[in-house]
């Protein structure tokens, strides 16, 4: 004769996980304030954030041109097609945003990286000050930033040929001057010096990064005889290895939708030789000179995959040269 089991332990066991489980008074009241505090952002994400993300998607399906909004009509995915396949400018305009960012980008952060290290030195003599000095032009509005740096890069006058022309005795001055914003070989590098006058969050974040390396680390290094150079490659590098991540991927998302200065100095029209006409300028003029609206939330959307790809890269490779100190390997 079959004997039934006994599931009288079992059950009694589940009932008293379940009663594990259950939340405390405490710990519900303290559920409740969580959501309650997160509720702003989540309201704010929602509102501000996702469903304007999908009203533009949806846009993207239209030909619409909020001029006559009453004329939109449904064309599907042909504003992606259009985009993909048909429109060549896309694409260059892409190119010249990665041809920027692979100049610009590498120059800021290094720059930032050795001025954080300059300033965390204990051999410099008022940090503090120099520290503020160097953050103060990052509060400076980004257009008054472009329009000072075009004065100073000014072939007749700007100080920037002055100084070459006195140091090197090279004509740099007048009209046959050094053109940096002119000069198609020499565009993205003007434009890179508008990004370094602007280094400030870059380099508090570093710095802020160095003085978290134990300094029994260095202690130990020197003892053992290594120089500075050693104990940079060796100790401060890996150690910020999380920091230059981070700096790394809020690097690409800035450039890839670089805008500003090209837009402030040339109104979008590309000079000099199309150079600067960067996928977001392409992006503007499509929606709000050209009022293409459907045509510009493709484009957006189209940034918003490549920028997604690419931080999906970054995280991909991250495990290999990113160091945690409480992660083991």
């Amino acid at each position: 004769m079959a004997i039934a089991p006994d599931l009288s332990g079992a059950m009694k066991g589940a009932s008293v996980t379940l009663r594990r489980q259950k939340l405390s008074r405490l710990e519900k009241k303290e559920m409740r304030w969580g959501l309650a505090f997160l509720s702003p952002w989540m309201i704010g994400f929602l509102a501000f954030y996702f469903l304007p993300m999908i009203a533009s998607f949806f846009f993207s399906l239209l030909d619409f041109n909020p001029a006559v909004p009453d004329q939109a009509r449904f064309i599907g995915f042909d504003n992606w097609r259009r985009a993909l396949f048909q429109d060549e400018e896309v694409w260059l305009s892409f190119i010249r945003t990665l041809h920027f960012s692979a100049i610009s980008l590498p120059i800021s952060l290094s720059f930032a990286f050795f001025l954080a290290i300059l300033l965390n030195s204990k051999h410099v003599l008022g940090k503090t000050l120099y520290r503020t000095l160097f953050y103060m032009p990052s509060m400076i509005p980004l257009v008054a930033t472009v329009l000072i740096w075009n004065g100073v890069l000014n072939e007749q006058t700007g100080w920037i040929n002055v100084i070459i022309e006195k140091v090197t005795g090279i004509q740099a001055t007048g009209t046959n001057g050094i053109r940096w914003l002119a000069n198609p070989r020499l565009v993205y590098f003007a434009y890179t010096m508008f990004g370094l006058w602007g280094i400030g969050n870059a380099m508090i974040i570093f710095l802020a990064g160095l003085q978290g390396v134990p300094t029994e680390l260095y202690e130990a290094a020197e003892i053992d005889g290594a120089g500075w150079l050693r104990r940079l490659i060796h100790i401060t590098i890996p150690m910020l290895t999380p920091v230059i991540f981070y700096q790394l991927v809020l690097g690409v998302i800035y450039s890839l939708q670089y805008f500003l200065a090209p837009f402030v100095l040339n109104g979008g029209t590309g000079f000099p030789e199309g150079k600067t006409r960067f996928y977001m300028v392409y992006f503007y003029k499509q929606s709000f000179t050209f009022f293409n609206m459907g045509y510009g939330a493709t484009l957006a959307w189209l940034m918003f995959i490549v920028a997604l790809i690419l931080t999906i890269i970054l995280f991909g490779t991250a495990r290999y040269w990113v160091y945690y100190a409480a992660e083991e390997r």
